[in-house]
C-alpha cells in the first residue's frame, strides 16, 4: 500500500500540523504502510507536476494549517492543479484524509473545504482529523490527543485497506453534470511563454533579475531623495548662518526620521555642517522632521520648540540658547 502524503503549511516549527502528519506517519509506517512525503512550500515552483505523483498512490493525506483565514495558497494550487491537470479516472480510485490543525478559528471549516474539494474531483473522502491548537507543547505531552491521532491513521489504514465505500454524494452529482474541465486554448506564442515560466529556469532567473534591477532603481531614487533631503538642512544652516559671536561648540541632532546624526560645529566665524558621528557635543538634541522643517522656515525658533516640549535637549542650555543668535532664520 502506498499514501502520498501532501503538507500545504509554511513548515513553520512550532507548527501542530507537522506534529500530527509526522505522528500519523510513524503509525503508517509501523503497518508496513509506504508514505511519500511533498512539502508544498519546498516545491512552490513545480506544484503544477504534482497530480502526476497521484497516479501510483492508493490513499493520500491533504493536511494543512489555518493560520489566520482557510486552509493556505499552496493547497489551494495543489487542487487547482489536481482539477486542470489530474487523472479524474485515477482520483477516482483514491481515497482521502484531510488533516486540519488551526492557530485560530476555521479548522472544522477547512476539513470540509478538502472534503468537498476532493469530492468534486470525483475522489473518495474518508473520516478526517481537525483541531485547534494554541501551543504545539501541549498536544505533544497529551496522551489523549496523540491517541486520537494513532487512531485516525489506523482507521485511514483500515478504510483503504478494505476499499470501504461510501454513500454517494451530491457533490459527484453536481460534477457529473456541469462541472466540466475546459481545455486552455492558447496561440503558440502563448504556450511557449506559458512553457517557459513553468519550466525554463532561466527564464525564471531572468525575471528575476529584472526585479532586483528594479528594486535597485527605487532603492537609487529613494536613497538620492534622502541626500537631497539631507543637503537640504545643510545649505540652510549655511546659509543663515550669522558669525561674529565668538561662540564655539558642538551641536549634534539626532532627528527622527534621519538615520544619521547631523553634526553641526561652530568656531567663531567657522561652520562645519554634515552627517555623521562624533564622540563628544557640547549640545544634544532630539527633535522630529517636521519641527525641524518649522525652524528652518521661520516657524518656529529653537528656543520656542525647547519650550513647547517637541524639542529635547542634553547639555549646556546656554549654548542651545545661542543658536537662535547664530543661525537667524527670520529675514
Amino acid at each position: 500500500m502506498k499514501i502520498n502524503l501532501y503538507y500545504g503549511g509554511r513548515g513553520l516549527i512550532d507548527d501542530p500540523t507537522l506534529f500530527v502528519i509526522n505522528k500519523i506517519q510513524e503509525v503508517l509506517e509501523e503497518l508496513r504502510v509506504t508514505v511519500v512525503r511533498f512539502n508544498l512550500y519546498e516545491m512552490k515552483n513545480n506544484i503544477a507536476t504534482l497530480p502526476q505523483t497521484l497516479k501510483d498512490a492508493d490513499g493520500i493525506i491533504l493536511a494543512s494549517t489555518v493560520e489566520w483565514y482557510g486552509i493556505g495558497g499552496y493547497m489551494h494550487q495543489f487542487l487547482d492543479a489536481c482539477w486542470l491537470y489530474g487523472d479524474k479516472e485515477k482520483i477516482s480510485q483514491i481515497y482521502m484524509c484531510p488533516v486540519v490543525m488551526s492557530t485560530t478559528y476555521g479548522e472544522r471549516e477547512g476539513e470540509m473545504e478538502l472534503i468537498n474539494a476532493w469530492e468534486i474531483l470525483g475522489g473518495l473522502p474518508c473520516s478526517g482529523l481537525c483541531g485547534y491548537i494554541v501551543d504545539t507543547v501541549s498536544l505533544e505531552r497529551n496522551k489523549d490527543y496523540i491517541n486520537i491521532i494513532e487512531k485516525k491513521a489506523e482507521n485511514m489504514y483500515r478504510t483503504v485497506s478494505q476499499k470501504t465505500v461510501n454513500l454517494p454524494g451530491s457533490n459527484q452529482a453536481i460534477k457529473q453534470k456541469i462541472s466540466v474541465t475546459k481545455n486552455i486554448e492558447l496561440t503558440p506564442q502563448e504556450s511557449e511563454a506559458l512553457s517557459q515560466y513553468a519550466s525554463d529556469e532561466s527564464y525564471v532567473q531572468r525575471q528575476k533579475e529584472d526585479i532586483q534591477e528594479l528594486t535597485n532603481l527605487f532603492k537609487g531614487m529613494l536613497e538620492s531623495q534622502e541626500k537631497e533631503e539631507e543637503a537640504d538642512f545643510i545649505d540652510d544652516f549655511k546659509e543663515h548662518f550669522r558669525p561674529g559671536t565668538g561662540i564655539k561648540a558642538i551641536y549634534r541632532f539626532q532627528i527622527d526620521e534621519k538615520e544619521e546624526t547631523l553634526i553641526i560645529e561652530v568656531d567663531g566665524a567657522q561652520l562645519n555642517c554634515y552627517y555623521g558621528t562624533v564622540t563628544k557635543a557640547d549640545v544634544d538634541i532630539k527633535v522630529n522632521n517636521n519641527t525641524m522643517k518649522e525652524i528652518l522656515l521661520s516657524k518656529m525658533t529653537f528656543q520656542r520648540a525647547f519650550m513647547g516640549g517637541s524639542m529635547k535637549t542634553r547639555g549646556d542650555f546656554k549654548l542651545l540658547r545661542a543658536l537662535d543668535q547664530i543661525f537667524v532664520f527670520q529675514e
